[in-house]
């Protein structure tokens, strides 16, 4: 196969750019470095190995077996060193870089301050890049190279990225503390159509769980109004009698300062699953494995935290 003793770190990193991208524009884009100059690398990298990596055509460049068969070989490798380097580095204590991660806005709402708060004082040196938005449009983004890792609600479609669990979290009722219907601790999904109920458009994450539990009971959820901002639902119910339907962490804070009250929704359970995507072959640094964490631990930290307005023990209700 030629001579392997020219082959560099930096044609290898070269490599795997344009083979995950598919195109030596992109490639160079992310390798922040101009396309005459990876073009001429990889060529070197073809005459050394006296093999074709690529195949040039009017879509971007596609790898020939012996290219597949190169990335196969080599990326395992490029990560051990990445994660080597990454090591040594934090012998040190100072884990510097970028993370890109996007949450979906009930995370970045109700956890995300205070993750970030826990995050600073463990990687002071790393900077954070983080964008909101609709799951559809954080898998978009994660797909592209755009953002590191993402957090949303689990999509019914299978995808081609890694997904992995975070953890599966309770939506409750929420109603004004103030001017409220005098509903129980805990309501059957069954009889809210006699509720005016405000919920996130059919474009939200949130919206396809509860849909999906409606069409379950053969009933149909008819929101007086749909709002995708959740920030919006929570002032607009805490000053009327209308309810909605969302995570905890969501209304906790509200109901923390006793402008909401909380109902379990039992028969049936909603639990929306929130997961972690990445691109698998572009593993998480150190550094972005750990906020994930942190964040998750907020989430969690939160539902767990949670006491109930009126001193109803929605936990105890739960088990009896």
């Amino acid at each position: 196969m030629g001579q392997l003793g020219h082959m560099d770190l930096k044609q290898i990193q070269y490599f795997i750019a344009l083979f995950e991208d598919g195109s030596v524009t992109r490639a160079a884009k992310r390798l922040h470095i101009v396309q005459p100059a990876l073009s001429m690398q990889i060529a070197r990298l073809e005459e050394e190995l006296n093999q074709k990596l690529f195949e040039r055509g009017a879509h971007g460049m596609s790898p020939t077996a012996a290219g597949r068969q190169m990335y196969r070989l080599f990326l395992p490798i490029m990560r051990d060193i990445t994660h080597a380097r990454e090591q040594l580095v934090q012998r040190d204590e100072v884990v510097s870089g970028n993370i890109t991660i996007g949450l979906i806005a009930s995370i970045a709402e109700g956890a995300l301050a205070e993750a970030l708060t826990s995050f600073r004082m463990r990687y002071p040196q790393v900077e954070v890049t983080v964008a909101d938005g609709y799951s559809t449009t954080l898998i978009d983004w994660v797909a592209g190279g755009q953002l590191d890792v993402a957090i949303i609600n689990k999509p019914r479609a299978q995808l081609s990225l890694d997904s992995r669990p975070l953890l599966d979290e309770e939506m409750v009722l929420a109603t004004s503390a103030a001017h409220g219907l005098d509903l129980p601790g805990s309501v059957q999904l069954a009889s809210l159509p006699a509720v005016e109920l405000v919920l996130p458009t059919k474009r939200h994450g949130l919206r396809g769980v509860l849909d999906s539990a409606a069409h379950q009971l053969d009933m149909m959820l008819t929101p007086k109004y749909e709002i995708d901002a959740l920030g919006t639902i929570v002032k607009l119910v805490a000053s009327t009698n209308m309810a909605t339907i969302l995570p905890r962490i969501a209304v906790q804070r509200a109901v923390d300062r006793g402008t909401l009250r909380v109902h379990a929704i039992l028969a049936p359970r909603l639990i929306r699953h929130i997961v972690r995507i990445s691109h698998p072959r572009r593993p998480l640094s150190t550094a972005a494995e750990a906020l994930v964490s942190i964040i998750a631990s907020e989430i969690q930290r939160t539902s767990d935290a949670a006491t109930p307005a009126g001193g109803q023990d929605l936990n105890k209700e739960k088990m009896e």
